[in-house]
């Protein structure tokens, strides 16, 4: 496939385009500064790009057959980043008529657990509070998701870890594997490119989870 990875110099993004490039997928990377890219490929196009405005990033989605996007805050003093910039990559893929989106969020904006115990919904209410602006801007980010054309996906990780790929994890769609609490960035890299492919995963939060 033809694919535009967005945020490919975050944890989540690298591994997109490394497993992407492997997979033997074209990919091209949009970033703000590509010498923070440390991945190689002969099918790698790296595009330097101000997320600001759809116009300048349009280049970068025409003609692809799905985009993955890695963008989000990493901290609460970025809250706010995924909307606005999600906001860009909608109506530039609107712009030039590509369908499929896939992006990462969290576990805690979508539905709790089927079966959570007493612990497990304590534990998700601390965190949401602690982290409330992250999640605000990931639920609107998700809703700007619902209100597009696009077909998207939002997978739902709970807490990362810098783990090797191990294509061993639960997947739960329209809901979220009970007691999961960890999973490493590049799993959730490899759950994003595996819906892409899944048109069961079109228009549905995915929750991931070892």
């Amino acid at each position: 496939m033809k694919l535009t990875v967005f945020g490919a110099t975050g944890g989540v993004g690298q591994e997109i385009v490394r497993q992407a490039l492997s997979a033997g997928h074209e990919v091209t990377a949009v970033v703000r500064d590509p010498a923070r890219l440390p991945v190689q490929g002969e099918r790698l196009t790296v595009v330097r790009a101000d997320l600001g405005d759809p116009e300048t990033v349009r280049p970068a989605v025409a003609g692809r057959d799905a985009v993955l996007s890695g963008l989000g805050p990493r901290s609460r003093k970025d809250a706010g980043v995924a909307t606005r910039l999600t906001r860009t990559v909608l109506r530039a893929m609107d712009a030039e008529g590509v369908r499929r989106l896939v992006v990462v969020s969290a576990g805690p904006v979508g539905p709790e657990p089927a079966g959570a115990g007493l612990l497990d919904r304590a534990a998700r209410g601390a965190i949401s509070a602690l982290l409330k602006d992250v999640y605000d801007d990931l639920r609107e980010m998700e809703a700007e998701l619902a209100r597009s054309g696009t077909d998207w996906t939002s997978v739902r990780p709970p807490r990362l870890q810098n783990k090797p790929v191990t294509g061993t994890y639960r997947m739960t769609i329209a809901g979220f594997p009970p007691k999961g609490r960890f999973i490493g960035r590049a799993d959730v890299a490899h759950a994003m490119l595996a819906a892409a492919a899944d048109p069961a995963t079109v228009k549905q939060g995915v929750g991931v989870a070892y």
